[in-house]
């Protein structure tokens, strides 16, 4: 009996804990409380068990959707939004979403299984086998692999400070099936979980930086300032708002970056972007990209002769990143730093001396401005039958400035531009869309995390089109009861719904079946489904949604002639070139 007091006593002190908990304590202590989710092999039992400790765990209908509520999660809280899916197929539908988030600087962790390694590494044909780290890795900003349990921590770890630090983005996080299974000591296992300090640690430009802008800024006889996504996603909104109204310089919001201030400060330049973007000489970039949606800095937009011709601004560019520098064109004076500590330089440089723009060019924005809200309030103002964009879009418009707190999430072709065209925004991150690709299937994905992260009311404007990509999620929303109101702009097809066959047997590649009523979809999930086709009934249908809190689609029916191919980009499309 005296030998084996001591044998029990020891087996009953020692304790042990396995991978999937070690990877729920891991994300609970870095303070990771939700995760957008498909399960099956090998992660359900993760995600089970993640609920039961308190993690909130949304399961999708689609990995890719799943993948698109982690990506702009990140968005809205500058915490790594974590998407979990199965292996390979999985794993494939999710790496669409994680290119997404590191494209746009999205702080995202997608999180797979996948098939053990020496039967990978040796091609012996595992379930679902595939090399899935080799294949994240050209399309993430960092990608791991985690093969003991001992090692979680570590990886973890490593996943967020990738995600968040610098230009954010999509980080991968491979964990094999038997990670999970491992069982090592507890005691000795939670001393390998870390918590991440200081994960984003702010970048003070230099000084000589500061200066040389400024410098810069005082010499502009018509100056702008351009306010990117990343301007939104930094939080730094008082100091944005200061210096805009210290300066006294007019302003163009990209898209995301709407409400930053209300579009409709005085400064706010959108309804002249054709007119401030060739008439400007010197251009603040903060948090704005050169790339394709503001014509690379160059060509006609730009005042350029030619698609190719630089124009004659002096550029200065606020970027975290110094490799962003000189993509397109010359930056005149970088600005290298988080754009929070890089405006407030700004500040406190200039004091009591900040530079202000001539009253001749702020004149010149004003008039054309005036002259553009002109028309397109003349324009809004007109109620054909059916109704066409123009005309639904303006009660949305009136919809949204009587909620300034809820939610916008838009993406489509023609539904895409002419909302954001139309539809004015009052408080910063409320308008969500494409963002840098442009594509469409990010809809009900975003709606679900928007309305988890934020727990507002959440406003889908949707093209008939793009609503298909992830239209099944109505399913998901209605399932966690989420205020979502969907609106979905039918007007029968691609861009629209005239195109024919010349041979007359199909319809047309752009033409869907006509008179479809996507409000019954989600009638099918114990959703409200309503049927529109005038201004009136969509408002009243609006009001109601946004008072009830529930989970709506409403089916507005417009013109099917109305839109044009490829909204605002048909240029971009050879084929549409070659029908001029």
């Amino acid at each position: 009996m005296g030998t084996a007091e001591p044998q029990i006593a020891t087996q009953a002190e020692t304790q042990l804990i396995d991978g999937f908990q070690l990877v729920i304590d891991a994300l609970k202590l870095n303070g990771l409380d939700t995760i957008y989710a498909l399960p099956g092999i090998p992660i359900t039992d993760l995600t089970r068990r993640a609920q039961a400790a308190g993690i909130r765990v949304l399961s999708f209908r689609h990995e890719q959707n799943a993948g698109y509520a982690a990506s702009i999660a990140g968005f809205l809280t500058q915490k790594p939004g974590i998407c979990l899916t199965v292996s390979a197929p999985g794993f494939l539908n999710g790496l669409n979403a994680l290119a997404h988030a590191t494209t746009n600087c999205f702080p995202m962790i997608l999180i797979s299984g996948s098939s053990e390694r020496e039967i990978v590494d040796l091609q012996q044909g595992d379930y679902e086998e595939l090399d899935q780290l080799a294949i994240a890795k050209p399309l993430a900003k960092a990608a791991y692999r985690v093969l003991h349990a001992e090692d979680i921590g570590v990886g973890l770890a490593r996943a967020v400070r990738a995600a968040v630090s610098g230009r954010p983005g999509g980080v991968y996080l491979d964990l094999p099936a038997k990670l999970f299974a491992q069982s090592i000591d507890a005691e000795a296992a939670r001393k390998t979980l870390i918590k991440v300090v200081d994960p984003a640690p702010k970048q003070i430009p230099a000084p000589e930086a500061v200066k040389r802008a400024l410098d810069l800024l005082r010499g502009a006889k018509k100056p702008l300032i351009i306010l990117g996504k990343g301007a939104a996603y930094a939080q730094a909104d008082a100091e944005i708002k200061n210096l805009i109204e210290k300066t006294g310089i007019p302003y163009l919001p990209m898209s995301m970056a709407k409400g930053l201030l209300p579009d409709t400060h005085e400064q706010c330049a959108s309804a002249a972007r054709s007119f401030v973007l060739p008439g400007a000489d010197v251009v603040m970039l903060i948090g704005a990209r050169l790339n394709w949606l503001l014509s690379h800095g160059k060509g006609k937009t730009w005042g350029g002769k030619g698609a190719k011709d630089w124009a004659d601004q002096k550029f200065i560019q606020i970027d975290i990143s110094p490799q962003e520098a000189d993509s397109n064109v010359r930056i005149d004076a970088p600005v290298v730093g988080d754009i929070g500590s890089c405006v407030s330089a700004l500040l406190h440089s200039m004091g009591n001396s900040s530079p202000q723009p001539p009253a001749q060019w702020l004149s010149a924005v004003a008039e054309k401005k005036k002259g553009n809200v002109a028309k397109m309030a003349e324009t809004l103002a007109k109620n054909p039958t059916p109704m066409n964009f123009h005309s639904a879009l303006a009660v949305v418009r009136d919809i949204v400035r009587a909620n300034p707190d809820a939610i916008l999430v838009n993406e489509g072709a023609n539904a895409l531009d002419f909302t954001r065209s139309i539809v004015d925004m009052y408080k910063p991150r409320k308008r969500i869309d494409v963002g840098t690709w442009g594509i469409m299937g990010i809809g009900m994905g975003y709606c679900v995390a928007a309305a988890v992260t934020t727990r507002e009311q959440v406003i889908a404007i949707e093209g008939d089109s793009a609503f298909g990509f992830s239209g099944m999620e109505v399913e998901t929303i209605c399932r966690y009861n989420l205020p979502v109101c969907i609106v979905v702009m039918n007007n029968n097809g691609v861009y629209k719904g005239t195109d024919a066959d010349p041979t007359g047997r199909d319809p047309a590649p752009t033409v869907f079946v006509k008179g479809a009523r996507y409000d019954k979809l989600i009638e099918a999930f114990g959703g409200v489904g309503l049927h529109v086709t005038t201004p009136a009934e969509l408002r009243k249908a609006m009001d109601e949604a946004l008072r009830s809190r529930k989970p709506t689609l409403i089916n507005a029916v417009i013109d099917e002639t109305a839109g044009t191919e490829s909204g605002r980009i048909t240029s971009l499309n050879p084929s549409a070139a070659k029908k001029k």
